[in-house]
């Protein structure tokens, strides 16, 4: 595992290499030529992993909604668990690991609006199944949980147990249920397996779709981690705030294999899978807090998080609530043909997000 470019922290004066550590970023050029190979490997494995992702899901009954949620979802946020871990236990910057998780929800949710404007039939969210509001509410469940944790940590010690406050397990445990729920949920609605086409991939071997999808998911899970390692190193290079990137350009560059997957499978035509791995990565990120506070032993991480972060939170929450309100209202019209309303919403939320993340990390600065 490549951990050297995770091992610094910046201090009031500068960054700081930790004691015994060194790191020299690389050449400008080489740096963005290794981000320029990473994506390419990211778009050809997760061109491919979506098309395998959906063969298992008509292989084995599943459909293309849970495949979204547990299977892509999981692999895709790779890159976020590796980073956090390592942001919180390597370096103890859980204001970094945090940073990351909350800034790649907000990606995420930007992606869906990009994904609604990709697709030109319909606003998205009115041809998917009314089962994600599930998946988009046990967000808004989990997010609320780590914005209490940030809250109100501090005031309640007697909800520690050793370093792990409560609060810090509450997103997993959350996680779970709202697994639980969406499977729930999922059984009142029969549509979705109707999407696909029988025996659309009977000329493959279950084995060898298997296999294939195995070797694909490694290659996008190692291809975004090694991304979120050179987006490390670009910070470095250009002498970024940690602070900033944390929550931005490392948000933005562990988040690519959403981006590529969910294009991919857009392309198939499986709206329920791309929105699924959406939703269920935003689910699988916020509960990586709890292994992120397990990970920092220095106390509860919640507690210790910039205020500024409580901000990012509230904004995940709020742009999930929105999603939930597009699918429930069922649009069938966009803005002069073009955009639909919650597309506009999602991209204004984000940049208004990006834009006071960074006023605020100048201003800490």
């Amino acid at each position: 595992m490549i951990t050297s470019t995770i091992l610094l922290y910046e201090a009031s004066a500068g960054i700081v290499c930790l004691p015994g550590q060194y790191y020299a970023p690389g050449a400008p050029i080489v740096v963005w030529l290794k981000f320029a190979a990473s994506i390419a490997i990211i778009i050809f494995a997760g061109t491919k992993l979506a098309r395998y992702g959906d063969a298992i899901g008509e292989k084995t009954g599943l459909g293309r909604m849970w495949i979204g949620l547990l299977l892509l979802a999981t692999i895709t946020s790779m890159p976020e668990l590796i980073t956090g871990i390592s942001s919180a236990s390597l370096v103890e910057l859980p204001d970094m690991a945090t940073g990351t998780l909350l800034g790649s929800c907000l990606f995420n949710l930007l992606i869906l609006a990009v994904l609604d404007m990709v697709y030109k039939p319909a606003p998205i969210l009115g041809r998917v199944s009314p089962g994600h509001i599930a998946s988009a509410a046990s967000a808004v469940f989990i997010g609320a949980a780590v914005a209490g944790g940030m809250i109100l940590g501090e005031r309640f010690p007697q909800l520690t147990f050793g370093w792990v406050n409560l609060f810090g397990i509450l997103p997993l445990v959350i996680y779970l249920a709202g697994i639980y729920w969406v499977s729930r949920w999922g059984k009142s609605y029969h549509n979705e397996p109707c999407q696909i086409e029988p025996f659309q991939y009977q000329d493959i071997t279950t084995r060898t779709v298997y296999l294939r999808f195995a070797l694909l998911a490694a290659a996008v899970i190692g291809a975004g981690i090694w991304l979120s390692y050179i987006g490390e190193e670009i910070a470095l290079t250009h002498n970024l705030q940690t602070s900033f990137v944390g929550t931005l350009f490392l948000a933005i560059t562990t988040s690519m294999p959403e981006l590529a997957v969910t294009l991919a499978v857009l392309r198939l035509g499986a709206l329920d899978m791309a929105v699924a791995d959406i939703l269920g990565s935003n689910m699988f990120n916020l509960a990586l807090i709890t292994p992120v506070d397990i990970a920092y032993r220095r106390g509860p991480a919640l507690a210790t998080i910039s205020p500024n972060q409580i901000v990012t939170v509230l904004l995940v929450i709020l742009m999930s609530l929105l999603v939930i309100i597009g699918i429930r209202t069922r649009p069938r019209q966009r803005l002069l043909s073009r955009v639909s309303w919650y597309s506009i919403a999602l991209i204004a939320l984000y940049i208004f997000g990006i834009y006071y993340i960074f006023v605020s990390g100048q201003t800490a600065a």
